[in-house]
C-alpha cells in the first residue's frame, strides 16, 4: 500500500539515510542541514511510503525569488512560507525501488500542492539526463 505524507522529526534518519544513499557526498546534505530544515519546514517534505517503508522523498523550501540560491541548501531560515516558488532540493528514491514510478507519483503531489497553495511554480536544478523524466511533469529548462 502507498501512503504519501509530510514528514515528522522522527523521519529524520530514514530521510538522511536516503539522501546518502542518493546522492554522491559532495552533494548530499548531511543529517544536521536535514534537521534543520525538518525543523523549519516539514510541510515541505513529500514522503512517500510503500507498506510502512520509506521510499520516496521531494523536499525544498518556499521562496519569493525565482531563482534557486545555492544559499538556500545550507540555509533554512531563508524559507518563506509564502513565498511564490517552490525550491526542490532533492527528487530522491531508494535505489532498491527505482523505476517502479514513485518519484512520478511524489512530484504530481507536489505540483498538485503548488497548485493549491497558488504557487507561480516549482523551481529545481537537476542533471542533464534527468531533463526528460521533468519535461514529462510540464517542467521546462532554462538553463
Amino acid at each position: 500500500m502507498l501512503e504519501i505524507r509530510s514528514a515528522r522529526a522522527d523521519d529524520l534518519d530514514q530521510i538522511a539515510e536516503l539522501e546518502q544513499k542518493c546522492f554522491p557526498a559532495a552533494e548530499a546534505a548531511d543529517r544536521n542541514t536535514i534537521k534543520e530544515r525538518l525543523n523549519v519546514f516539514p510541510n515541505h517534505f513529500w514522503l512517500l511510503e510503500r507498506d510502512g517503508k520509506l521510499v520516496s522523498v521531494v523536499d525544498g523550501m518556499v521562496s519569493d525569488s525565482g531563482h534557486l540560491d545555492d544559499r538556500m541548501y545550507e540555509d533554512a531560515s531563508l524559507h518563506q512560507e509564502d513565498g511564490k516558488y517552490q525550491m526542490i532540493f532533492g527528487v530522491e528514491t531508494d535505489p532498491q525501488f527505482r523505476g517502479r514510478g514513485y518519484a512520478q507519483i511524489l512530484m504530481k503531489e507536489v505540483i498538485k500542492d503548488c497548485i493549491n497553495d497558488s504557487r507561480k511554480g516549482i523551481i529545481l536544478h537537476c542533471k542533464d539526463n534527468l531533463v526528460p523524466f521533468y519535461s514529462k511533469l510540464g517542467f521546462h529548462l532554462e538553463g
